[in-house]
């Protein structure tokens, strides 16, 4: 009967959640506009009208429309009368007071200004529009009628001032001008109707850009692949328009956002069933997986945000390839492969053209895992940024190849766009830095940086315990060996090698590989001795917790002898008490036993070498018989019943290992000495 267990539950409740947070975040349609261009395929699904929406000109000959209109457009123009008046009559008072100024001369020069004022004075800029031939009549509204009226008897002030000086040329009429000033009675009488002339400009744009038709209720407007003419274009316009002034299309809206769950739903229990088959380690190990599923949904949402902040450019600045990057590191890379299409797919929910966006984001996820294997060294982050940005141009060029038929129209923009995105995936660097300090993983850059033999740690064992310090060299390199032949983390491994007798710092002298004379233990019972022996491994711990290593080191130090015993002591006590029933509990480790394929060859790689170094037979048998029985020993003692290693790995690392000790141990070529010839005496 299945047994639904707490994890179980936990594994649930992630799975949910990962699934309302993603499908909540999903822009809709009112969070983002329809992104389209003219002359490119529209890629969303059939678009029909939910309401009548007017097809309006295109954009290009609304345009040309208004140009014309604006071009021929007569303004209207309103008299003035109050201006004529008064200053015709402050000029008549004015010359009434002019010794100089007859009557007769008054009468004409009064009538003369009346004249202009009847002809119209208009502003500098008016007649300059006059002058030019830009504005040939104006309309003043008689009643309610528009009538227009020549403007070649308007003047600007100026010009009506210099006419009246042609007019009077005579010295005493000269001086009549000067004392009564009569350009101060000469104001414009004739200006611009702003109100009636916007007024009846915008009736004949409402009349010209009409609509020349309507797409009726259920119509359709554009399907996918079809080519946005600028017609279309204008009418998806109108669609936006009014539809974001009205509540249309619910029953619709509600059938979209279910089907955007069912899709998420069914990408996340994809992922979760890959995990669950082919990754039971990171599925069944809940920290990992609350991580990998929460970095998945977390890129997710902020893969939104920047290509709804971005709607035209965010897909190329979106750097992708920052989660496979990732995953790579602290998992493997099928796993990495795997979230990264899942996330291109969720994010293809959203892309304007989703099939070049999942093309183009699976070669540049395939290019970024196979160049980033793995993250050692911070060179190999540029050399995996570089092909990665080449993955980008190139595909995106072959894209718009297949698309358009030729390189003209390609968009070099975009690579600049490329460049950003390549520019951002260095800061994978940093986000590689801050998972491993907020989540405890162990990156392989941490790894070969704790395989340098000058740490403190080390240099402190290879001064104190240099046999035990040569001991680890010699296991780190058979190990490591070991794992690369079965497919292991090398590098962990070799690290883990390292550091698994730091215990031994505090009391070198009990082990043998570190005596150079008496024997310390002969003086000690069998039980005190294999307590001493026993401890190196708590006190390796406490060292490892002082200098604050990985937990996945601490797990080799923990579990290089499992729960196994300290043979030699239990073997003495037993050989002692012959009658006797030996307490095997003095004489075995804490453990754990190893629980993983690196722990597990540490384990198999730290006893053979030991044992190997008390051979007096070095042939290519006695190590194969050595190898075989110790290895053979730990599996019938149960020391291998938690690790997932199978036995084809174990055949294959006990093929490596007698390999490399027949190596280590070849028989050497005796040099002969050289004879010495006796000089001849005479």
């Amino acid at each position: 009967m299945f047994k639904f267990s707490k994890k179980s539950f936990v594994r649930l409740l992630l799975f949910i959640g990962a699934i309302v947070v993603i499908s909540y975040f999903i822009p809709r349609e009112n969070d983002q506009d329809f992104n389209y261009t003219i002359g490119r395929p529209w890629p969303y699904p059939l678009l029909t009208a939910p309401f009548d929406i007017p097809v309006n000109l295109d954009s290009a000959s609304a345009a040309a429309k208004r140009d014309s209109i604006d071009r021929t457009f007569v303004p209207v123009y309103k008299r003035d009368k109050a201006v004529a008046s008064k200053n015709v009559n402050a000029l008549e008072q004015a010359l009434a007071k002019v010794p100089q100024a007859s009557a007769d001369l008054s009468r004409r020069m009064t009538a003369a200004v009346d004249g202009l004022y009847d002809n119209g004075i208009v502003d500098n800029d008016t007649y300059a529009r006059i002058s030019s031939g830009k504005l040939p009549n104006v309309r003043f509204i008689v009643g309610n009628v528009a009538q227009a009226t020549p403007t070649s008897g308007m003047l600007s002030v100026r010009k009506a001032y210099a006419t009246l000086d042609s007019l009077f040329p005579m010295p005493y009429a000269r001086i009549v001008f000067d004392n009564v000033k009569v350009s101060q009675f000469l104001h414009p009488n004739v200006v611009r109707d702003s109100v009636e002339s916007d007024r009846l400009l915008e009736q004949s744009y409402l009349k010209a850009l009409a609509p020349i038709g309507v797409k009726q209720k259920g119509e359709r407007i554009v399907d996918r692949g079809e080519i946005v003419t600028p017609q279309i274009y204008e009418i998806l316009k109108e669609y936006e328009r009014l539809q974001s002034n009205r509540d249309v299309a619910v029953k619709e809206s509600d059938y979209r956002y279910a089907g955007q769950i069912v899709v998420v739903t069914m990408l996340l229990l994809c992922f979760y069933t890959f995990l669950y088959f082919f990754r039971s380690h990171t599925f069944n190990e809940m920290r990992r997986l609350l991580f990998l599923v929460s970095f998945v949904s977390v890129f997710t949402l902020v893969s939104y945000l920047v290509m709804v902040a971005l709607p035209t450019v965010g897909v190329y600045v979106m750097p992708f390839t920052v989660l496979p990057i990732i995953v790579t590191t602290f998992y493997d890379s099928r796993i990495a492969m795997f979230s990264h299409v899942i996330v291109t797919l969720l994010c293809a929910i959203i892309v304007p053209y989703p099939m070049e966006f999942i093309f183009l984001q699976f070669i540049a996820g395939i290019t970024a895992i196979m160049t980033l294997q793995e993250l050692s060294r911070r060179s190999q982050l540029v050399k995996c940024a570089v092909y990665v940005l080449l993955a980008y141009a190139l595909t995106y060029a072959a894209i718009e190849v297949v698309n358009e038929g030729n390189v003209h129209n390609i968009n070099w923009h975009i690579f600049l766009y490329f460049g950003l995105n390549v520019l951002f995936l260095s800061f994978a660097y940093i986000l590689i830095f801050l998972v491993e300090k907020l989540c405890g993983f162990t990156s392989t850059v941490t790894l070969v940086e704790l395989t340098d033999v000058n740490t403190p740690l080390l240099r402190e064992l290879s001064e104190k315990c240099p046999g035990t310090f040569q001991h680890s060299l010699q296991v780190s390199n058979l190990a490591a060996e070991a794992a690369h032949v079965i497919g292991a983390n090398v590098q962990l491994v070799r690290a883990g090698a390292l550091y698994h007798d730091i215990g031994k710092i505090d009391n070198p002298a009990f082990f043998t590989e570190n005596q150079r004379g008496e024997n310390p233990h002969k003086a000690l019972p069998p039980e005190v001795s294999a307590k001493i022996i026993i401890d190196h491994v708590a006190n390796g711990l406490k060292r490892a917790d002082k200098a604050k290593l990985p937990q996945v080191i601490k797990d080799f130090i923990a579990q290089h002898h499992g729960a196994g015993k300290a043979k030699y002591f239990y073997t003495l006590t037993c050989n002692a008490h012959p009658d006797e029933e030996i307490d095997p509990a003095p004489y075995t480790y804490p453990g754990p036993n190893p629980n993983t394929k690196e722990t597990s060859i540490l384990m198999m790689a730290d006893s053979t070498e030991a044992a190997s170094r008390s051979l007096t037979d070095h042939s290519d048998e006695s190590i194969s018989n050595l190898v075989n029985r110790i290895i053979d020993s730990q599996i019938a003692d149960g020391l291998m019943k938690d690790s997932p290693i199978s036995f084809r790995d174990v055949e294959k690392i006990k093929q490596c290992f007698i390999s490399r000790l027949c190596t280590m141990y070849h028989s050497r070529v005796k040099y002969p000495e050289a004879v010495k010839k006796e000089q001849a005496t005479s």
